[in-house]
C-alpha cells in the first residue's frame, strides 16, 4: 500500500479539498483508494452504517473513493462543546468530555488506536490518502502531534503540501514550513501546490523559480478557486462552501457552538434562493425563512439566542407565518423546554424553549447515532441522526415525515403549521421538502434543481479531479504510486 499525506501550511488551506480531489482522481485511474485522518476536530460529523461517528470530510472523501464511510477512516474525533472542552469519539463511539490539556496527556494511549486503524488499511487499498490538521510544524505541539507527520512516518509514505494564497504571504508559508521540517521529513515531500488563487494566473508564473531557489520541494502548480467545485466543508470556517446564492434569503442561525453546518448546502443547488448565516438580530431583516441548525451545546446556545434577541425575532416571524425549521438542537430549542441537569451535552441547566412546538427535551448519557432512510411527499433519501436528547410530545402534534431503519419504520419530527422540527441531518437533500418550504415562504423566483444532491456531489468530485489534472504537474505523485 502506498500512502500520501496531504499537509497544509495552516488551517483551512484546502487540505480536505485536495485530499477529496486526489481520492477522486486515483479512483478514476483504476486504483483502490481510501481516505484517512487520524484525529479530526469538528462538529460536522457523519454516521456510518454501523452507527459510528466520523468527520464529514472523511465521509465526503469516502464517497469520492466509491466507498462506504467506516470508523477506521477517522479513528479519533473531537467535538468541541464549549466550557467542557470536547467530546472524545473513539472509533466511532462517544466517550468522555476532555479539556485540551488533558487530551495531549492521552496521546500515548491514543496513538495505538491510530496505528490499529492504519494497519486495517494496509491490505485493503492500493493508496491511502491521509489528511493532516492545521500545520505540521507547530513547534509547541510537534512532539504530541499524531495527525500530520507521525502517521506517514509509520507507513513510510510521502506527503504533498497545500498553501493558501488567500491568506497572503504564501512564499513565507511554504518556505517557513519547509525549513522547520527535519531532513528526513523533507525527503518525503512529493511537492507543493498553491491553492485558492483568484485572478490572472500569469501573475504567478515565476513562483517555481523562487521556490526552487529556497527549497528542494517540487512545485506542482497553482489551483484557481472554483466556487462550483466546493463540496461539503469540514468546519464552519469555510463560508465559501456554505453561503452563497441569489434570490430570497433563508436565514441560518450561526450558533456559537454550531454543528453540522453542511445541512444548508443542498439549497445551494437551487436558483432564486440565498443562504445567509446570521449572528445578529438585525441580519434577520428580509429573511423569508429561518433555520435553527445543530449545536454541540444546546443550553448555552439557547441562552445566547435569548440574549441576542434572535429568539424573540424568531417567535415573531413564526407568528407572521414565516417558515421556521429546527434541526437537531434547533428542533429542541423550538419546543417548550430543554433540560440537561448533568451537563451531558454541554452546559448544565434547564431553560424554556421558544414554545413553538409541543415537545419537551431531556438529555441523558445515551447517544442516538443512526443512519436511516427518510420519506416525505413521495421522495425517499438517506439521512442520519446524532443527538443525546430525547424529545417527548407534550400535546397533540403532527409528525414531519417517516423514517426506516432496516425493517423498522416510525414517524419522525414534529410540525405545527409553518414550524417544523426534526432530528434528521440531511433533511434538505429532499428537493420535495425544499420546494414545499419555498412555496410556503413565497419565494418569488425559486426553482428547484433537477439533479439530486448525491448525484451533484459526484459531478463535483469529477470536476475536482479534472482540475488537478489540468492545472498541476502530478508526475512526482504518479511515479511514487507506480513504484
Amino acid at each position: 500500500m502506498k500512502a500520501i499525506s496531504v499537509l497544509g501550511t495552516s488551517s483551512n488551506s484546502g487540505k480536505s479539498w485536495f485530499a477529496t480531489a486526489l481520492c477522486a482522481l486515483l479512483r478514476r485511474k483504476g486504483l483502490t483508494v481510501a481516505p484517512f485522518k487520524a484525529q479530526n476536530m469538528s462538529n460536522n460529523s457523519f454516521v456510518t452504517l454501523d452507527g459510528g461517528e466520523i468527520g464529514r470530510a472523511q465521509a465526503a472523501q469516502a464517497e469520492a473513493c466509491g466507498l462506504q464511510p467506516t470508523v477506521e477512516m477517522n479513528p479519533i474525533l473531537l467535538k468541541p462543546s464549549g466550557r467542557l472542552g470536547s467530546q472524545l469519539v473513539l472509533l466511532g463511539r462517544a466517550t468522555e468530555h476532555i479539556e485540551s490539556a488533558r487530551y495531549y496527556e492521552l496521546v500515548v494511549k491514543l496513538w495505538p488506536v491510530v496505528c490499529e486503524a492504519l494497519e486495517f488499511w494496509k491490505k485493503r487499498c492500493d493508496v491511502l490518502i491521509l489528511e493532516g490538521a492545521g500545520s505540521p510544524v507547530e513547534l509547541n505541539l510537534m512532539s504530541r502531534d499524531i495527525v500530520n507527520l507521525r502517521p506517514i512516518q509509520y507507513l513510510d509514505g510521502k506527503w504533498v503540501l497545500i498553501a493558501d494564497i488567500e491568506r497572503g504571504g504564501v512564499f513565507a508559508q511554504i518556505i517557513g514550513t519547509w525549513n522547520l521540517l527535519d531532513r528526513a521529513d523533507q525527503a518525503r515531500g512529493l511537492g507543493v501546490a498553491v491553492n485558492k488563487f483568484r485572478g490572472d494566473l500569469s501573475l504567478f508564473e515565476e513562483a517555481r523559480h523562487y521556490l526552487v531557489e529556497k527549497t528542494s520541494l517540487p512545485y506542482l502548480g497553482v489551483l484557481p478557486f472554483s466556487p462550483k467545485l466546493q463540496p461539503e466543508s469540514e468546519d464552519s470556517l469555510c463560508r465559501a462552501a456554505e453561503e452563497r446564492g441569489d434570490g430570497d434569503a433563508v436565514a441560518w442561525v450561526r450558533f456559537p457552538h454550531l454543528s453540522n453546518s453542511q445541512d444548508c448546502q443542498p439549497w445551494l443547488l437551487d436558483t432564486g434562493v440565498r443562504v445567509r448565516w446570521i449572528q445578529h438580530v438585525d441580519e434577520m431583516d428580509g429573511a423569508k425563512m429561518i433555520v435553527l441548525p445543530g449545536s454541540k451545546n444546546t443550553i448555552a446556545d439557547l441562552q445566547w439566542l435569548r440574549e441576542t434577541g434572535i429568539a424573540a425575532d424568531v417567535e415573531r416571524a413564526a407568528q407572521r407565518g414565516v417558515p421556521v425549521v429546527g434541526i437537531c438542537a434547533g428542533y429542541q430549542m423550538l419546543g417548550e423546554s430543554v433540560c440537561d441537569p448533568e451537563g451531558i451535552a454541554g452546559d448544565r441547566g434547564a431553560l424554556p424553549g421558544l414554545n413553538l412546538l409541543p415537545v419537551r427535551t431531556t438529555f441523558s448519557k445515551t447517544k442516538e447515532v443512526v443512519q436511516v432512510f427518510a420519506s416525505w411527499g413521495g421522495e425517499r433519501w438517506q439521512a442520519y441522526e446524532i443527538h443525546m436528547g430525547t424529545s417527548v410530545p407534550s400535546g397533540p402534534y403532527q409528525p414531519l415525515c417517516s423514517v426506516e431503519r432496516g425493517w423498522e419504520a416510525r414517524a419522525e419530527g414534529c410540525q405545527m403549521r409553518n414550524v417544523w422540527g426534526t432530528y434528521l441531518h440531511g433533511l434538505f437533500e429532499s428537493s420535495a421538502i425544499r420546494s414545499e418550504l419555498a412555496r410556503r415562504a413565497g419565494f418569488s423566483s425559486y426553482r428547484s434543481a433537477t439533479i439530486r444532491w448525491r448525484e451533484h456531489l459526484q459531478v463535483v468530485y469529477d470536476g475536482m479531479a479534472d482540475l488537478l489534472e489540468e492545472r498541476l504537474n502530478l508526475e512526482e505523485i504518479w511515479e511514487y504510486v507506480a513504484s
